[in-house]
């Protein structure tokens, strides 16, 4: 099973997987960036596209990656990652499915001044232009499709311990 944390950046997928990972039994996290990072090494680069998630190759080594850690290991892989862009989503989901890897798809979410707090009070990465330039692209996919293709987990008032106990049980459960 792979517990597919999505969200916009900034609003905890990473802390909030690593507390889930200690609470879900054989549970092993997969950051799905450190695949983007790998594209990203390619020298001469690829072809500039803004964000790795762009490249074509991108998606299908996401499932591929997934698919063979879980081959390998069993077990649940928590995979926080943030994918806005609805085609993008489906391209990963049918590869899981076609794989037979059942999803758990949770968006961490919290009101867009609590989001700006966040990232500009962020006292490990610092505050970031790019987190924040991406807010509006996160509200364009909660109200058009996200939301509706995930379980929602609004983490306004929650702290990420609390959010990975809401995920975690609604997993075990």
């Amino acid at each position: 099973m792979i517990v597919w944390i999505n969200g916009t950046h900034g609003v905890g997928k990473t802390t909030t997987a690593a507390l889930v990972q200690r609470l879900v039994p054989d549970s092993r996290v997969l950051d799905a960036e450190k695949v983007g990072e790998t594209l990203m090494d390619i020298s001469p680069g690829l072809p500039w596209t803004g964000n790795f998630q762009h490249w074509p190759p991108w998606r299908p080594l996401v499932v591929e990656t997934a698919h063979q850690v879980l081959d390998y290991t069993g077990g649940t892989l928590v995979m926080p990652m943030t994918v806005l862009v609805e085609e993008y989503w489906r391209e990963i989901g049918d590869g899981l499915r076609q794989h037979g890897i059942p999803v758990r798809h949770f968006v961490l979410h919290a009101d867009r001044d609590t989001l700006r707090r966040r990232i500009e009070g962020d006292t490990v990465m610092g505050p970031s232009d790019f987190r924040l330039a991406h807010l509006d692209a996160y509200d364009h996919a909660a109200r058009t499709w996200l939301h509706a293709k995930a379980e929602v987990v609004d983490t306004t008032d929650l702290t990420p311990a609390d959010a990975a106990g809401r995920i975690a049980a609604s997993v075990r459960g």
